[in-house]
């Protein structure tokens, strides 16, 4: 697939995931084998502002490339200017984000307020466009409500499109042939996302959509390895087995690591708090590894734990 000059090598790609999809997030993904990966949203106020949370957010490592930053914001000129800002930072490429459902977003008339707004949407992308020297891709969902599905009216750049509308939030099913719709209807790479956690939903995507790629946001959380299994069903149309316990301790050690690289050691064994516990989803004793970790007061007792579940993993009782 390409967006713009930029080439991916896969067709499977790391959705935007806000207050999950930092650096070691990011990182984990692409080892699993995520084509590309997205950025948590970034305010582009917050960016002009030079807001310390918004510009941390900004750190990045060559080996997450390629890499999109995502961006929110319903001013054409500040969107342009963050986009800039975002392409100097070293993103691959920048993502406008027309679909978050979040009411602190959308009352600001950011993300997916803007598909009531296709002409103020279009001079936002087209700003953009004009500002920015690397490629701008855009997420838009299918509509505001079932009433009002416009996927196809807006669809004017490199596109992402969750099959959800607003009003259903992340809530009930996504229709894929909004998605579908929206292929047909122009010339440019669409990526799908909405409702993908296995390697037969990526495929089935794939050829009832006909996508360009497809996207996994909410079943990475606590399965980075998702993107091994679903590219492994894509080339061999075998399904992989999850991960053993020793190896989901792996998985919990090394990015509790990075986050406490990036964010210090507190803030790294809070965080890891839900990582661990999604870490451990379907695993017998599950309910139990979450009691135990919400409890660890250090960074010491957070990996001796790991420690123990390596050695002995938890049983029902």
């Amino acid at each position: 697939m390409h967006i713009g000059s930029l080439q991916l090598e896969g067709l499977v790609v790391l959705a935007p995931l806000a207050g999950i999809g930092n650096l070691p997030f990011r990182l984990l993904c692409r080892k699993a084998g995520a084509a590309m990966v997205f950025s948590e949203m970034m305010s582009c106020h917050g960016l002009l502002r030079k807001q310390p949370n918004t510009w941390k957010m900004l750190a990045m490592d060559a080996a997450e490339k390629p890499l999109g930053v995502q961006l929110f914001g319903a001013v054409p000129e500040a969107m342009a200017a963050a986009s800039v800002i975002v392409a100097a930072a070293g993103a691959d490429a920048v993502d406008l984000n027309f679909g978050c459902p979040a009411p602190k977003v959308v009352r600001h008339r950011g993300g997916s307020a803007l598909l009531k707004e296709p002409e103020l949407l279009q001079a936002i992308v087209a700003a953009c466009v004009q500002a920015c020297p690397k490629p701008v891709t855009v997420k838009i969902r299918a509509g505001w409500d079932d009433e009002h599905i416009n996927a196809v009216e807006i669809a004017r750049r490199a596109l992402t499109v969750h099959g959800r509308t607003r009003a259903q939030k992340f809530g009930g099913k996504a229709e894929w042939k909004h998605i579908a719709d929206v292929v047909r209807a122009v010339r440019i790479p669409v990526m799908g996302n909405g409702d993908v956690t296995s390697g037969p939903d990526a495929k089935r995507m794939l050829d009832e959509t006909g996508c360009a790629a497809v996207m996994v946001g909410r079943a990475a959380m606590g399965r980075p390895w998702v993107f091994t299994q679903i590219n492994h069903y894509l080339k061999t149309g075998e399904e992989l087995p999850e991960p053993s316990v020793p190896e989901r301790v792996r998985w919990a050690r090394e990015h509790h690591a990075g986050l406490k690289a990036l964010k210090g050691e507190r803030t790294a064994r809070l965080e890891m708090r839900k990582h661990t516990a999604w870490y451990w989803r379907g695993v017998p004793g599950a309910a139990e590894v979450r009691r135990r970790v919400n409890t660890c007061e250090t960074e010491a007792e957070y990996l001796a734990l790991l420690d123990e579940l390596e050695q002995a993993p938890p049983q029902e009782s």
